[in-house]
């Protein structure tokens, strides 16, 4: 089976769920530079993946060669997604490639997807119909194709013939496609506006009146791809629909280091408030090399009167090696008191219906420490599931008010050098605005990744947020300067510290 799905205009969470579950099951995947490559992701590792280009100017496979390779694939017997910008059938030449499909008598399926046409003005704060203003909206290519040696787009005919007009792929014709338009009696002060890279944080918008968004668009070296809106309704972007680009961190672009299956929370919320995230797990998580450690405190954990848990990988890891023998939470001992450092963590432990005891105003084991001190630890069993290398002031500090501390490894941080090349890329042409350190270990193992000297020099015109005092003095260790540091060290503290940080850049700039 061949489908032909639409990736949307550029924004992954516009994919839609069709299309995710057909990249799930596919044997190979062809798709081109309007399709997000983040939507790789939802494909299997092994599944087979051809980049076909189609960036003008550059060297791409044409369209006969695209559609001889579907029907080789398809003839091949693999499931094939054949992944495209926007929708399939609107200006995707979606039909030509069901046509050589149906040619070779092979399956196929078309997947929707979300075109630009909508999907750019509304982010550009642009409604393409709104009553009293448009009822009518066309779609016209400012593309046609070169080779057919005529013109199809009657601008004769289009130019009065619906409230709103919609261009794809017409900024390098636009003043030739405003001058036909005016010449068939669309009013030059028709108010108009041009979208680049519309839905995501790259978004610009130009806005002008027919007569002169040629010439806007010129000044302001806008290039494609881009969508072209003319009409009234143009107009209400002015009325405070303009929400994508009002975010607090819309196009920034923001580094984050976390581990890939810890991401999601942060690189969420960033992308939430408009960031443009690109993630370099510096981290990867990983069982611990011997489970002896930690099998054995399970296998004693009604002698324990603490339990005390420094992160959700932890809470995670134990919970895991609990199921691995059999058990779950009834196993803790009902008479054991609960730690956990973060409300993160906290949280975790609360969902599985463990009750916890202490949460120290400040997330790190300093106040932990602060928060049990008036318990007699005198002779108490405790017991720290953590990573196999941490820190070691809370046992050491525990030792010392004498208990009698356990910390089997419960899993292990390693590092990662994914997306090395990638980030260093970003960084050289200064396409970086902010990378984010969760934790120390994240910033000594950017540091490793990319080499001290090199961390520092590529890091010196990029600002850094750390997610406490802790983090950012590991990164001081190494040269690294901290621009914003979170008052609460949690991932929403680090977030706005980060939309705080570029929140006073602003404020600056507007004087």
């Amino acid at each position: 089976m061949i489908f032909l799905v639409g990736s949307g205009p550029g924004d992954p969470g516009l994919f839609t769920l069709k299309g995710a579950r057909c990249l799930e099951k596919a044997d190979a995947v062809v798709y081109d530079r309007l399709a997000p490559e983040s939507l790789l992701r939802y494909a299997r590792p092994e599944a087979e993946r051809v980049y076909v280009g189609k960036k003008p100017g550059a060297p791409s496979m044409s369209q006969e060669e695209i559609n001889g390779l579907l029907v080789e694939l398809g003839r091949a017997g693999k499931t094939v997604v054949r992944l495209k910008g926007g929708d399939p059938y609107i200006f995707g030449r979606g039909g030509e490639e069901a046509l050589a499909l149906i040619e070779a008598g092979l399956p196929f399926e078309v997947v929707p997807g979300v075109t630009s046409g909508v999907a750019a003005p509304a982010y550009a704060g642009i409604p393409v119909t709104h009553r009293g203003l448009s009822t009518s909206v066309a779609f016209i290519t400012g593309h046609e194709d070169p080779t057919k040696g005529r013109q199809d787009v009657d601008w004769d005919r289009l130019a009065n013939a619906a409230d709103t007009l919609v261009l794809y792929m017409g900024v390098g014709r636009l003043a030739g496609i405003s001058a036909a338009l005016t010449a068939a009696g669309r009013d030059p002060e028709t108010p108009a506006a041009c979208i680049r890279w519309g839905t995501v944080a790259e978004q610009r918008t130009v806005t002008g009146t027919l007569g002169d968004i040629a010439d806007r668009v010129s000044e302001a070296n806008l290039k494609p791809p881009a969508i072209t809106v003319v009409g009234d309704v143009v107009s209400l972007r002015e009325s405070g629909l303009a929400w994508f680009e009002d975010r607090p961190l819309f196009g920034r672009r923001v580094v984050v280091t976390r581990a890939r299956a810890q991401a999601g929370e942060l690189s969420g919320q960033l992308e939430a408030l408009g960031a443009d995230v690109f993630e370099f797990p510096t981290i990867e998580i990983r069982p611990p090399r011997d489970f002896g450690p930690l099998d054995k405190a399970i296998r004693k954990l009604d002698t324990f009167d603490w339990l005390v848990f420094t992160s959700v990988n932890g809470v995670e890891a134990f919970l895991d090696r609990l199921a691995y023998h059999g058990y779950d939470v009834r196993a803790v001992p009902r008479e054991a008191r609960i730690a956990a450092i973060g409300p993160a963590t906290a949280g975790k432990l609360r969902a599985v219906g463990l009750r916890v005891d202490v949460v120290p105003r400040e997330y790190r084991a300093e106040s932990l420490l602060e928060e049990v001190s008036g318990s007699a630890l005198a002779g108490q069993r405790v017991l720290i599931p953590r990573a196999r290398v941490a820190r070691e002031v809370l046992p050491e500090k525990l030792r010392e008010a004498g208990a009698e501390v356990v910390v089997p490894p419960a899993y292990e941080s390693v590092p990662s050098n994914e997306g090395r090349q990638a980030l260093v890329g970003r960084l050289e042409a200064g396409e970086v605005d902010c990378v984010t350190f969760t934790a120390s270990s994240t910033v000594e193992n950017f540091v490793r990744a990319l080499g001290e000297n090199e961390a520092r020099r590529l890091l010196a015109g990029v600002k850094v947020a750390c997610i406490g005092p802790i983090t950012a003095q590991t990164a001081d260790r190494y040269g690294i300067r901290v621009d914003a540091e979170a008052e609460q060290y949690t991932i929403p503290g680090l977030v706005e510290a980060v939309v705080d940080l570029f929140a006073v850049r602003q404020a600056t700039k507007d004087g």
